[in-house]
């Protein structure tokens, strides 16, 4: 996926990603019979300390590195396939996927178009219960290229769902068909959450509610990430969305323990200052939330049910009948009443 590959290596982070990715992306230029030179000295990245063992770069040296290659080899697969992803291809598929409806439609368009760009591999969106993984079926030996292959689709993946609806997507798990390799650790900064070498396929795993999660992103914001898109990879999100769809159900399913913010804070295992920040930090607030809740909750009541008012107020928590109407006012501009006359109609 394109990216900018700006020369400025002066920010001070911390170097976790291992040397054994810019090796393969080195790799790719012998392949093609092509120099790295350039790249690696836009990267920064020494003759020395590229063969070393246990090297490490940072993640704004990946970004450079691969964002120069990307250019210079069109291939954003990085010599990855048996034939090339010319510049621009993720960018295509990312636009062909931009105009669903939520973040599952978006994963199963993602993983159909990526098929048109090569036939090495098959990804697959797979739910089972309250999980969602995309596998990667190898259809062919990747040969040198397997292990950065399935770290780069995955990485990839991951970091545009994470993108389309603008929220971080913590993973359950992650999974790989070849042996720890020496720079297992760095996984864990990749891969967060529990790992697996030597498993049947390549995979990761997270909570399937995430995909009835809204794209957050338009045509415009597009084609701002295009310019820098690397990062995606390598950079975690700090707010998660799934939050606020955390809060809602725990207050529809659990009313009598949620009164308070200490209450609800319990039941989602977070402290209540944690809670507000990352309410906040989505757009939205506790009271907001409650007063949504409670009023889905009334009007579910009054079309459905034949409960006077006096009881309606009552199950949505409040003490008189008189704050409920005010309350259901200022939600609906109608009374109860009202309301549950024209839902009949």
């Amino acid at each position: 996926m394109p990216a900018r590959a700006a020369p400025s290596l002066a920010e001070s982070r911390k170097a976790a990603t291992p040397m054994a990715l810019a090796r393969a992306i080195v790799a790719a230029y012998r392949r093609y019979g092509q120099d790295p030179a350039r790249a690696l000295r836009l990267a920064q990245i020494t003759p020395a300390s590229l063969q070393a063992p246990d090297g490490r770069i940072t993640a704004r040296q990946m970004e450079v590195l691969s964002a120069a290659a990307m250019q210079e080899l069109d291939d954003e697969a990085l010599g990855a396939f048996s034939r090339r992803l010319p510049w621009g291809s993720y960018g295509m598929v990312a636009r062909a996927a931009l105009s669903s409806p939520d973040l599952g439609v978006a994963l199963k368009r993602w993983c159909r178009y990526h098929a048109l760009l090569t036939d090495d591999i098959r990804l697959e969106l797979v739910v089972t219960g309250a999980s969602a993984a995309i596998v990667i079926d190898e259809q062919v030996d990747l040969g040198s290229a397997r292990d950065f292959a399935l770290v780069s689709v995955l990485r990839n993946i991951h970091g545009i769902a994470c993108w389309y609806i603008d929220s971080r997507i913590p993973l359950q798990g992650a999974r790989f068909p070849f042996a720890a390799p020496p720079h297992a650790d760095a996984f864990k900064l990749m891969f967060p959450g529990p790992l697996r070498f030597d498993a049947p396929k390549a995979e990761i795993r997270f909570d399937a509610r995430y995909l009835a999660l809204p794209l957050r992103r338009d045509e415009k914001a597009l084609r701002q990430m295009l310019q820098r898109a690397v990062p995606l990879m390598v950079l975690q999100y700090r707010r998660d969305r799934l939050l606020v769809q955390q809060v809602r159900q725990a207050l529809a399913a659990h009313p009598d323990e949620t009164h308070s913010a200490q209450g609800l804070a319990g039941l989602l295992n977070m402290s209540v200052r944690t809670l507000h920040r990352q309410l906040k930090e989505e757009g939205a607030s506790l009271q907001q939330l409650k007063d949504e809740v409670r009023c889905e909750r009334a009007k579910e009541l009054l079309y459905r049910s034949e409960k006077p008012v006096k009881q309606v107020a009552a199950a949505t928590g409040f003490r008189n009948e008189k704050s409920f109407i005010r309350a259901f006012r200022q939600w609906t501009g109608l009374s109860p009443a009202e309301f549950r006359t024209q839902a009949l109609e």
